[in-house]
C-alpha cells in the first residue's frame, strides 16, 4: 500500500525493508507468501533507475548465501524486477538474464524451480509477439542448452520479425547466441553469427550495447574459422554490427583486423581478416574505402615485405570487389598490378590468392577487365617467369569463358591435343567482345602457350585453347601473320625459353598445317638471318631446326639449296650462341639430307679457316667446334683427312675439335699424332713452337678413354725412338705433358715408360734428356708407396737397357743432370726402407748401379737422402744379401762423392767396423771395401788403423782374420800416410812376424799389406825390408816363407813399383824374381810371374825401355811350365798388359817373345789356358780397336810366327773379339772378392 501511494517517494526505505521480504519469500504460511509476491511485483513497478542501481547490488550478493530460502527469495525478487519500468528493465535485464541463467544449475531443486520461474515472468513482460510465441524455446534452450541451443537458434532464424526486439527479448536471446559461439557444431556457429548480424536492424542500439563485450569474442572466433562459410556470415555480422552502431563501439576492432591481416600462422586467419574488415569498411561507407585503398596496394606492390603480409593485402582485392562492387570499379587499374607481381611469388600461397583475386576481378568486371586486365594478361603470357605464364593463362582462360559464356570446368583430356570443345556462339562472342586483332593476339598467345617449356603452362594453355576454339587448324590460319609476327619477336627474344618456345611453335605449325607454309616461312627466316640482332639470328637457327624436324624429307630437299648456305653462314656468325644454335640445325640437316649437308658446308667452313681476317677464322673454327660436339661421329672421318694432311697441319683446328670429340677422336688417333708430331717437329725452333706446343698438347690431354691412352702411349714412346732428334724432342714433350696433366689413368703403361724414359737419358740432345727427365718426374709422382715399391725392379730392368746402348761412356747423360736422379730417388728409398728383404736388396743393388752411373755434381743434391736410409737398414737385423748389397752401394757412393759424406763419417765407421765383425764372409768383405773409400776422407785416421790392426791380431777365427787383413790392406793403400810413425812400426812388426804364417789365405792377406805399406815406408824403412825380407831369398827356407816373400814382392811391385824398383835393388829384384819363375812350388811360380808382370808394366807405363833381357825369356817360357795355372796366369798377365798399357808403349822385345808363346797356348788341350791365351792376344793385339797393333806385331816376327798368328786370327781371335767382353779377373790373389 505504501509502495502504491507513495511511489518514488518510498524508494529510500526499500533498500531496508528488502532483507525482511527476502525473509517473507520463505515464509512456512502460503498467505504470507502470497503478499510478499505482491509486495516485490509493486516495489518493483516503482523503482527509478537510480533504485534500481541501489536495490540490484544487495539482491545479486543474496545469490552467493548458503541459506536455499534466501537465494530463492532472492532470485523470486529479481524475477519481480520484470515488472520494473520498460527503461529500467532494459539496463537491469543483462545483468539479471546471466544470474538467473546460472541459478538453473543450483544444487537446491527449490531454488532451480525459482529460477526457471523468473526467467518465466521475464519472458512474460516480452511485449515482441514474435519473441513473445517463442518464449518456452528460449527457456528451454537456456535451462537446456547442450540439446536445445541449435532448435531455438534455427527457430529464431525461421521467425520472420514484424515488430521491435524490446530489452527483455534481448535479455533472452542473447545468453543462448553466446552459448552458440562456443559450440562444435559449424552450423551453429554459422547461424549465431546470421542471427547477431539480423539482431542490428530490429533492436534499439542503447539494449545491444551491454552485451557487445561477451559478442565480439565470439564473432571474432567465428571469424578466423577454419570453414569458409562460417567466416564470410561473421564477417558480414560484424560488417552489419559496425554499420548499426558505428565505429566508436568498436574501437580495437580495425586495428586487431589488420594485425589479423598479416599474421603469420594460417592462410585461415588472413583470409578471415581479410573478410572481415572488407565488411566492416563496407560498414563504414566509402570514405574509409577510399581512405584504406592506398594503403593497401602500395603495401602489396612491395617487394621487401614478408609473403605472409604479401598474402594478406592481396587478399584484400579478393573481398573488397564484393562488398564495393561499383565503388571499387577505380581501383581495378591499379591493383592489377601487384596481382600480377604475386603470380610469379616463389610461395604457393601467395600465388594462390594472386589468382583468386584476379579471377574476382574478372567474374565481376568483366567489360572492365577487357580493357584493363587483358593487355597486362597478354603481355604476361611471354613473361619470363613461367609462373606469371602459367597464372596469366589461367586468367585469360577465365577472362575468356566469361566472355564466351562457356563453363571451363569440364574435362578436356581427351586422345588428340587438336579436339576443339569451342562453339560458334562463343566464337562469336569473343570476336564481338574483344575486336578480331585483339582476339588473334590473344589465341596466338595462347597457341605458343601449348609449346611452352614449363608442363604446368602447356597443359593449362592446351585446356584453354580446347575449350575456346571450335575448329584449330582453321583458327591457326586466321590468327598465322599475328602467329607469325609473335613467333619472330621470340626468336628474336634474349630469353633462351622464349626461343625455345617460338621454335617449338613453329615445328607444330608446320605439323598442322601441313607443309604448304613452309614456302611463306623459310624466306622470312633467311630474312632474319641478316639481321643486325643476333637474338634474331639465334632464333632463326631454332626454327630451322624445328621446321626439319617437323617436316618431310623431300619438302627440306626442295629448299636445301637455300637452307645450306643459311646454315653455314650461321655457323660462321660472330656470335658464340649464334653458332651453338646453328649447330643443331646443322644436325637436323644432316639427318634429313645426309651427305651432302657434310659436301655442301664443311668444305667452305674449312677453307673459312685460313681467311686473313682471325675473326673469321676464330669464329668459323669455332663453328666447326659446336659442329662436333653434336655430331662427332659422322664430321670426324671427314674433318681428320682434310686437318692433317700436308704441308701444313691444322693443329689449332684438331685442338678445338678435340676437345668436343670425346671417345669419338680415338678411332682417328693413329693418324692425328704423327701428324701432330710432323707439325711441332717443323715449328721447333720458331716464333710459333710454343703455340704449336699447346694446340697439340691440347688434342693429347682430350684423350681419356683406355683405347685412347694405350694409343696415345705406345705411338708417342715408338716416336721417342725416332732417329730424328726433333721427331724425338717433338714426341717426349707431348708424352711429358701427357704424364703431367692427363686424369686419365695410365698405371698399367708405367713399366713400359719408365724403360722408354729412361732409356732416353742416353740421349745426346740437351732438350730431349731435360724433357724425359720432367716426364720421369710426372710418373713417379703419380705412384703411391706400394706401386714405388713394386717397381723397383723395372727402373732397374729400364738402366740395365739404357747401359747397354752407351757408347763408350761410364756416365748415363740423364743421370748427370741437375738433380737428375730425383725422380727414381723416391722408389728406391721407399722400398729400402718399407719393402721385404728381397725387395730391400734389390734396391740397394738398383741404388748402386744408378750411382756408378751419375757424376758427382748430380749426386750431390741427393747425398743425405740417399745416405740416411741406408744407414738405417745397416743398423737393423736383415739377412746378409741385404747387408752386402746396402755396404756396396755405400762404397760406390764413398767412391763417387767423398767428401760430400763426411758428415756421416762417424755413422759410416762404425757401421762398417760392426759389419767386419758378421758372421757372413760377403757382409766383411763388403765393409772392408767401403772402410777403403771412407779412409780417404778420414782426417784422424789412427783409431781406424788401430782398431784393424787390433782386430788382426785379436782375430782366432782365420776367416775373420783375413777379412780384417784385407781392411787393413784397403786403408793402408789409398791412406798409408795418414798413419803415425809409431803405428805403422807396430803394424809392421805384426805383418813380418806373420809373413810365413801356415794358413794359405791369412799368409797371402798379410803379403798383400805388408806390399802395400812399401809405398809409405821412408827409404831406409823400405830398403831394410827389401833386404831383410822381399829380397832375402833362400831356397832352403820353409816354403811358406818363401811364397810370403814372393806375394809380398809382387804386391810392391804391382803398388810401389817406382820406390822399391830403384837403384841399388833392380839386379837383385830381377835375381829373385828369376828364383821364383824357376821354383818348383807352383804358387811361388806364379807369383813370379806376376812379379815380372807387374814389373814389365811400371817399366812400359814409365817408359823405362828395354826391359831386363834376363828376365824375358824365363818369363816368356813360362808358357812351357808343366802346371796349367802357371801357362794361364802368364795368359792373364800378357793380358792385362795388353789392356793397361797404351799400344805405343808396349816393348817391341816382349811382343816378339810372348806372342808366338801365346799362339802356341791357343794350342793347349786345357780349356783355361787356351782361353786366357785367345783373351790374352786379342788385348795385346787390340783387336777389338782395329788392326793397326795387328799389323805392327806381324811386322815383328819372323816369317813362320806371322803365319802362324794370322792363321789363329783368321780362325779363332776374330770370334772371340767380336763377343762381349767378359769381367776382367784381379791379377793380384793376395786381393779377396
Amino acid at each position: 500500500m505504501l509502495c502504491t501511494m507513495l511511489g518514488r517517494l518510498f524508494e529510500p526505505y526499500i533498500v531496508h525493508v528488502l532483507p525482511h521480504l527476502l525473509l517473507c519469500f520463505g515464509d512456512g504460511n502460503q498467505y504470507v507468501r502470497d503478499a510478499t509476491d505482491d509486495t516485490a511485483r509493486v516495489v518493483m513497478s516503482k523503482l527509478s533507475a537510480h533504485g534500481v542501481k541501489l536495490v540490484l547490488p544487495s539482491l545479486l550478493a543474496a545469490l552467493e548465501e548458503d541459506s536455499w530460502r534466501t537465494k530463492t527469495g532472492s532470485v523470486e525478487l529479481l524475477g519481480a524486477m520484470a515488472y520494473c519500468a520498460p527503461k529500467q528493465l532494459s539496463s537491469c535485464l543483462p545483468s539479471i538474464v546471466p544470474k538467473l541463467i546460472e541459478v538453473l544449475s543450483d544444487s537446491h531443486v527449490k531454488v532451480q524451480k525459482a529460477g526457471a520461474q523468473a526467467l518465466k515472468l521475464i519472458g512474460s513482460v516480452i511485449r515482441n509477439p514474435e519473441i513473445q510465441a517463442i518464449v518456452p524455446v528460449l527457456l528451454e534452450a537456456l535451462q537446456d542448452p547442450s540439446n536445445r541451443t541449435a532448435t531455438c537458434l534455427q527457430t529464431l532464424l525461421d521467425t520472420q520479425f514484424v515488430h521491435f526486439i524490446d530489452a527483455p527479448s534481448l535479455a533472452l536471446i542473447m545468453p543462448v547466441v553466446q552459448r552458440a559461439f562456443m559450440d562444435r557444431s559449424t552450423e551453429t556457429r554459422k547461424m549465431a553469427a546470421q542471427i547477431i548480424g539480423n539482431m542490428y536492424s530490429l533492436t534499439d542500439q542503447k539494449d545491444l550495447t551491454p552485451y557487445l563485450p561477451t559478442i565480439i569474442p565470439g564473432l571474432k572466433s567465428s571469424l578466423l574459422d577454419p570453414v569458409p562459410e562460417v567466416r564470410s556470415v561473421s564477417a558480414r555480422a560484424l560488417g552489419a554490427m559496425v554499420r548499426g552502431m558505428g565505429e566508436s563501439s568498436f574501437e580495437n576492432l580495425l586495428p586487431w583486423l589488420m594485425q589479423t591481416l598479416t599474421s603469420e600462422t594460417s592462410s585461415v586467419d588472413r583470409s578471415g581478416a581479410a573478410q572481415g574488415l572488407s565488411e566492416v569498411v563496407s560498414g563504414l561507407g566509402v570514405e574509409k574505402l577510399h581512405k584504406l585503398m592506398p594503403e593497401i596496394i602500395s603495401t602489396a606492390e612491395r617487394t621487401d615485405i614478408a609473403p605472409h603480409v604479401k598474402d594478406g593485402y592481396i587478399m584484400m582485392f579478393i573481398y573488397m570487389p564484393v562488398t564495393f562492387t561499383v565503388e571499387f570499379t577505380p581501383y581495378i587499374g591499379q591493383i592489377i598490378n601487384p596481382i600480377l607481381k604475386a603470380l610469379a611469388d616463389e610461395n604457393e600461397y601467395v600465388r594462390d590468392t594472386a589468382l583468386k583475386a584476379g579471377q574476382r576481378i574478372v567474374n565481376l568486371y568483366a567489360d572492365k577487365a577487357i580493357t584493363l586486365l587483358l593487355p597486362e594478361l597478354e603481355g604476361g603470357l611471354f613473361d619470363d617467369n613461367w609462373r606469371i605464364r602459367y597464372s596469366s593463362v589461367q586468367l585469360l582462360g577465365d577472362l575468356l569463358y566469361r566472355i564466351s559464356g562457356v563453363s571451363g570446368k569440364m574435362s578436356t583430356e581427351t586422345a588428340d591435343e587438336d579436339d576443339n570443345f569451342g562453339t560458334e556462339q562463343s566464337h562469336q562472342a569473343i570476336i564481338d567482345a574483344l575486336g578480331g586483332g585483339r582476339r588473334n593476339r590473344v589465341l596466338a598467345g595462347l597457341y605458343m602457350g601449348r609449346s611452352d617449356v614449363a608442363l604446368m603452362v602447356r597443359q593449362a594453355a592446351l585446356h584453354v585453347w580446347k575449350v575456346v576454339v571450335t575448329n584449330t587448324p582453321r583458327t591457326l590460319r586466321e590468327i598465322l601473320p599475328t602467329l607469325f609476327s609473335l613467333l619472330l619477336g621470340c626468336l628474336a627474344s634474349t630469353s633462351y625459353d622464349k626461343r625455345q618456345v617460338a621454335a617449338r611453335t613453329l615445328g607444330d605449325l608446320v605439323r598442322k598445317l601441313g607443309e604448304r607454309v613452309l614456302p611463306e616461312i623459310i624466306p622470312i627466316l633467311e630474312k632474319g638471318l641478316e639481321s643486325n640482332q643476333p637474338d634474331q639470328r639465334q632464333g632463326v637457327c631454332i626454327g630451322l631446326s624445328e621446321i626439319m624436324a617437323s617436316t618431310s624429307k623431300d619438302m627440306v630437299l626442295t629448299f636445301v639449296n637455300s637452307l645450306v648456305p643459311t646454315v653455314r653462314k650461321a655457323l660462321c656468325d660472330p656470335l658464340p650462341e649464334v653458332r651453338q644454335a646453328a649447330a643443331k640445325t646443322f644436325d637436323s640437316l644432316h639427318s634429313t639430307v645426309g651427305v651432302r649437308a657434310l659436301d655442301d658446308i664443311l668444305p667452305a667452313m674449312l677453307s673459312q679457316l685460313n681467311d686473313p681476317d682471325p675473326a673469321v677464322a676464330e669464329s668459323t673454327l669455332d663453328g666447326l667446334r659446336q659442329v662436333m660436339a653434336i655430331k662427332s661421329r659422322v664430321v670426324l672421318p671427314y674433318l681428320v683427312p682434310q686437318l692433317i694432311a700436308p704441308p701444313r697441319v691444322n693443329t689449332k683446328a684438331l685442338s678445338i675439335l678435340a676437345s668436343v670429340a670425346g671417345e669419338a677422336l680415338t678411332k682417328y688417333l693413329h693418324k692425328i699424332l704423327p701428324a701432330l708430331l710432323a707439325a711441332l717437329s717443323a715449328s721447333l725452333g720458331t716464333p710459333r713452337e710454343a703455340q704449336e706446343l699447346e694446340y697439340c698438347q691440347a688434342v693429347v690431354l682430350s684423350v681419356s678413354d683406355e683405347v685412347g691412352v694405350r694409343t696415345v702411349m705406345d705411338n708417342l714412346m715408338d716416336s721417342t725412338k725416332s732417329d730424328n732428334v726433333d721427331v724425338r724432342r717433338s714426341s717426349i714433350t707431348l708424352l711429358c705433358a701427357f704424364c703431367r696433366h692427363t686424369h686419365a689413368d695410365y698405371s698399367q703403361y708405367v713399366p713400359q715408360l719408365l724403360r722408354g724414359l729412361i732409356h732416353l737419358f742416353t740421349d745426346s740432345n740437351k732438350e730431349v734428356l731435360q724433357m724425359a727427365w720432367e716426364a720421369l718426374n710426372a710418373v713417379t709422382k703419380t705412384l703411391d708407396s706400394n706401386q714405388q715399391t713394386a717397381h723397383v725392379g723395372d727402373i732397374r730392368q729400364a738402366v740395365r737397357f739404357a747401359v747397354s746402348d752407351l757408347k763408350g761412356q761410364d756416365l748415363l747423360p740423364g743421370f748427370c743432370l741437375p738433380k737428375g736422379i730425383t725422380p727414381i730417388l723416391p722408389l728406391f728409398r721407399e722400398a729400402i726402407l718399407n719393402g721385404l728383404p728381397e725387395v730391400k736388396e734389390q734396391a740397394a743393388q738398383g741404388l748402386g748401379e744408378v750411382i756408378r752411373l751419375t757424376s758427382a755434381e748430380a749426386l750431390q743434391p741427393s747425398v743425405v737422402q740417399i745416405t740416411g736410409p741406408l744407414i738405417r737398414i745397416l743398423g737393423d737385423r736383415f739377412n746378409w744379401n741385404v747387408k752386402a748389397a746396402v755396404l756396396e752401394t755405400l762404397a760406390l757412393l764413398l767412391a763417387k762423392v767423398g767428401v760430400m759424406l763426411k758428415q756421416f763419417l762417424p755413422q759410416l765407421q762404425t757401421t762398417f767396423l760392426k759389419a767386419l765383425n758378421d758372421s757372413n764372409r760377403q757382409v766383411r768383405i763388403k765393409a772392408a771395401n767401403a772402410l777403403s773409400h771412407l779412409i780417404v776422407i778420414h782426417t784422424k785416421a789412427d783409431p781406424l788403423f788401430m782398431e784393424l790392426h787390433t782386430g788382426v791380431r785379436a782375430a782366432d777365427d782365420p776367416a775373420i782374420r783375413e777379412t780384417m787383413l784385407q781392411a787393413l790392406r784397403g786403408v793402408i793403400s789409398p791412406a798409408g800416410d795418414k798413419m803415425t810413425e809409431s803405428l805403422r812400426k807396430s803394424v809392421y812388426v805384426t805383418l813380418t812376424n806373420m809373413l810365413g804364417y801356415s794358413e794359405d789365405a791369412t799368409r797371402a792377406a798379410v803379403a798383400g799389406c805388408l806390399g802395400a805399406l812399401c809405398r809409405w815406408l821412408s827409404p831406409e824403412q823400405l830398403n831394410a825390408t827389401l833386404s831383410d825380407h822381399l829380397l832375402a831369398d833362400d831356397v832352403t827356407l820353409d816354403w811358406t816363407l818363401r811364397h810370403g816373400r814372393s806375394s809380398a814382392l809382387s804386391v810392391a811391385l804391382k803398388e810401389a813399383g817406382k820406390q822399391v824398383y830403384a837403384d841399388p835393388n833392380k839386379e837383385k829384384i830381377c835375381r829373385v824374381l828369376l828364383a821364383y819363375l824357376m821354383a818348383d812350388r807352383v804358387p811361388i811360380a806364379m807369383n813370379g810371374v806376376r812379379g815380372c808382370g807387374y814389373l814389365f808394366q811400371h817399366l812400359m807405363l814409365t817408359g823405362q825401355l828395354p826391359l831386363p833381357q834376363q828376365l824375358l825369356t824365363p818369363f816368356v817360357r813360362t808358357m812351357n811350365h808343366s802346371s796349367n795355372e802357371v801357362k794361364q796366369i802368364l795368359a792373364r798377365v800378357c793380358c792385362v798388359l795388353g789392356k793397361t798399357v797404351p799400344p805405343q808403349q808396349m816393348a817391341p822385345e816382349l811382343l816378339k817373345l810372348v806372342i808366338p808363346m801365346l799362339v802356341n797356348g791357343t794350342k793347349e788341350k786345357n780349356s783355361y789356358v787356351k782361353a786366357n791365351s785367345e783373351f790374352a792376344l786379342v788385348a795385346v793385339l787390340r783387336l777389338r780397336f782395329g788392326d793397326e797393333m795387328t799389323q805392327r806385331c806381324l811386322n815383328l816376327l819372323d816369317i813362320g810366327a806371322r803365319e802362324s798368328l794370322s792363321d789363329v786370327i783368321t780362325k779363332v781371335l776374330r770370334k772371340v773379339a767380336n763377343q762381349p767382353e767378359g769381367k776382367d779377373e784381379e791379377l793380384d790373389d793376395t786381393l779377396i772378392t
